[in-house]
């Protein structure tokens, strides 16, 4: 191993090294390098510096071609054999589906770390927009790691990394609720409470919110000495006959669950962000204030409750699943996350709500009422299903429940396990009156006919809302729903939100670079979101650095550094990995136009008959990657189209944009 000296040439290795096969711009090598205070010939002075490192590397006996200059910047070629990074991604994705094995696996790849991230590399980029990126892949995969020796009974020996980690990241809610039923575990019960007023506190100090109703309900079972599922009998509650009376829960203020955001997070109509999982609970607060009063007319708090059951693991190790946590003797009806500082969509949220509110349905008939909510990645469907969904609870008294049709890794969920799950989550509930279920991201129509043909002892006589990228054109010829179609938000109702949430005063100080920060966006609600975000964190900082900050790598930088899942570049990828090679192919190359396209056009592009191109224009219409103008002419939204060209800049890299992402890295869901 060598150990290079902090200088030039070790910053651009390492911008290299982050994005091994790709090309880097040479933006942003310069920025990584000399940061702000490029030098007056910076083109050159790179080319200088690249000499140097491969001088440097040569030293080494490592080839000098290694880094090599190509249009747009310059790539590095390495892989799992010749770089630990990839290895430690290999080894995480393989580990995913390795049985007994995944657990030695998963050590393996967290003994790749070796010291401080980029210990020995100056540049202050690399720190600001890598390594919290890198931290959460690691810490993701330590979650793993723990929840798994968990399940195992092994409670006291996770002890020791979960008191490291939850020192290293004392805001992490789910790391905290893992050492909370370590110590429970271990017959700790005082100090599994202790570790709870820790965190709440911290929460409350730092950032005025209490913690989620994951460390909520976990806190009422410890208190009740109740088993724990996730832990192996008989290693839960050591007293549980000393438990003390169960106080009232406390209501949350704000709600978790997968939503739009996937395991990722809720992406609210307006952009509105509140992590899945209760490890990132603190941020959801934040989001919900920053969005100022959601509407005024929210029903009562409902809540989400961890799931019902482990069935199918949590690859991210975060869900504390209770047992038994209602009172003693009922079954509390089921409850969907609210949307923190929803706003936005209002024609459209009266629509769905008054479709949901229909009470023309006949008397025992089998059907529930369906709707059908589409729209590109980042939109705010699920946030939207569950804004409606809340301001409808009183029409379903049986409870209301979320679930998720695809899997972590972006595959459809086998229709009989996601059944399984709403029938449990539902049944108990059904005997007091009809029930609400949202079904996120639907992948086919056949999911949804199937799930609905299965669960209709639960669901016929309530309500389902189904949310998808796809227009799900066949199951509304068979079943009728009621459809609606979110595209980006109209120019004015893009620039009206960031007057909401940043205030009058700023937006109208910098008008034209308010317009342009959501020109920027392509007034796609979850990077407005992330772009005001990083502003109310800023005050300091004007629209129009902002603005020429986000030009020189966009869309890289619509990502937050706290939570890597909040990131359009993460979302636009996994969009692009769900298509078959032949559409991505398309995509990329569609990019290319100027943004309007015609069959004419987009076969002159792809070298292909018309009947073939409107063929693939459809598809990609049908994915929610275009939007139809007119009657033949379709665009392509300036943010989806600067992604592809990212994506797309050198001839045969279609390929690269299709490899998947390590499972553990960094996670992925439904927008």
């Amino acid at each position: 191993m060598v150990v290079l000296p902090p200088a030039k040439p070790t910053s651009l290795l390492a911008a290299l090294l982050l994005r091994p096969g790709e090309v880097v711009p040479t933006d942003r090598l310069l920025e990584a390098v000399w940061g702000e205070k490029q030098p007056a010939t910076a083109k050159s002075a790179l080319q200088s510096c690249v000499l140097r490192l491969r001088r440097l590397l040569a030293r080494y006996g490592i080839a000098e071609r290694l880094v090599v200059a190509v249009a747009g910047g310059y790539r590095l070629s390495a892989d799992a054999e010749s770089l630990d990074l990839l290895h430690f991604r290999r080894l995480a994705a393989e580990a995913a589906g390795a049985g007994e094995s995944e657990l030695p696996m998963l050590r393996t790849a967290l003994g790749l770390w070796r010291g401080p991230l980029l210990a020995n590399v100056p540049s202050e980029l690399l720190h600001r927009d890598e390594v919290p990126r890198l931290a959460e892949q690691r810490l993701r995969v330590l979650e793993r790691v723990c929840e798994i020796q968990l399940a195992q009974g092994r409670c006291s020996e996770v002890l020791v990394d979960l008191w490291e980690a939850t020192g290293a990241h004392p805001q992490h809610e789910g790391l905290s609720a893992q050492l909370m039923r370590a110590l429970y575990g271990s017959g700790r019960q005082n100090e599994a409470l202790a570790e709870y007023r820790r965190i709440r506190g911290r929460l409350r100090d730092e950032l005025g919110v209490d913690p989620g109703p994951q460390l909520q309900g976990l806190e009422l079972a410890i208190l009740r000495g109740e088993e724990l599922r996730g832990l192996p009998r008989g290693q839960a509650a050591a007293e549980p006959a000393s438990a003390p009376p169960a106080p009232a829960p406390p209501v949350a203020p704000t709600g978790r669950g997968t939503g739009d955001g996937g395991p990722g997070g809720i992406v609210s109509a307006d952009g509105a962000a509140g992590p899945a999982h209760a490890g990132h609970a603190g941020h959801a607060g934040h989001a919900g204030h920053a969005g100022q009063a959601a509407h005024a007319g929210h029903a009562a708090p409902l809540t989400a409750p961890a799931r019902p059951a482990l069935a199918a693991p949590d690859t991210t190790g975060t869900d504390a699943v209770l047992a038994g946590s209602g009172p003693a003797g009922a079954s509390p009806a089921p409850r969907l996350p609210r949307v923190p500082g929803f706003t936005g969509r209002a024609a459209e949220t009266a629509g769905l709500v008054a479709h949901l509110s229909r009470a023309e349905r006949a008397p025992g008939g089998p059907e529930p009422v369906l709707a059908v909510v589409s729209g590109g990645p980042g939109m705010g469907k699920t946030a939207l299903a569950l804004h409606a969904a809340h301001l409808v609870a009183d029409r379903y008294p049986g409870g209301a429940a979320l679930v998720s049709l695809t899997a972590p890794d972006g595959t459809p969920r086998p229709v009989e396990e996601a059944a399984a799950e709403l029938r449990a989550l539902l049944a108990p509930g059904a005997s007091r009156g009809p029930c609400l279920a949202v079904l996120d991201d639907a992948m086919h129509p056949d999911q949804v006919r199937d799930l609905l043909a299965g669960t209709a002892s639960v669901t016929g006589r309530g309500a389902v809302v189904v949310t998808s990228r796809r227009r799900l054109a066949a199951l509304v010829a068979t079943h009728g729903p009621a459809v609606l179609h979110l595209g980006a938000l109209p120019r004015q109702e893009s620039h009206a939100l960031l007057t909401r949430v940043l205030g009058r005063q700023r937006v109208a100080a910098e008008h034209a670079a308010a317009r342009a920060l959501t020109d920027l966006c392509g007034h796609v609600p979850l990077a407005l979101r992330i772009v005001m975000a990083r502003l109310l964190t800023r005050p300091a900082q004007r629209l129009a650095d902002c603005a020429t900050w986000l030009r020189r790598d966009l869309p890289a930088r619509l990502a937050l550094p706290d939570d890597p899942r909040l990131s359009v570049p993460l979302i636009l990828d996994g969009a692009l990995r769900r298509l078959p090679a032949p559409l991505a192919d398309a995509h990329l190359r569609l990019a290319r136009l100027n943004g309007q396209l015609t069959v004419p056009d987009a076969a002159g592009a792809l070298a292909v008959p018309e009947t073939r191109a409107e063929e693939l224009l459809e598809q990609l219409l049908d994915r929610g990657l275009l939007d139809e103008e007119q009657p033949g002419l379709l665009r392509m939204n300036a943010l989806f189209r600067a992604h592809a060209l990212h994506r797309g800049t050198r001839a045969g890299e279609v390929a690269q944009a299709l490899l998947p992402v390590a499972r553990h890295a960094l996670p992925s869901g439904a927008t």
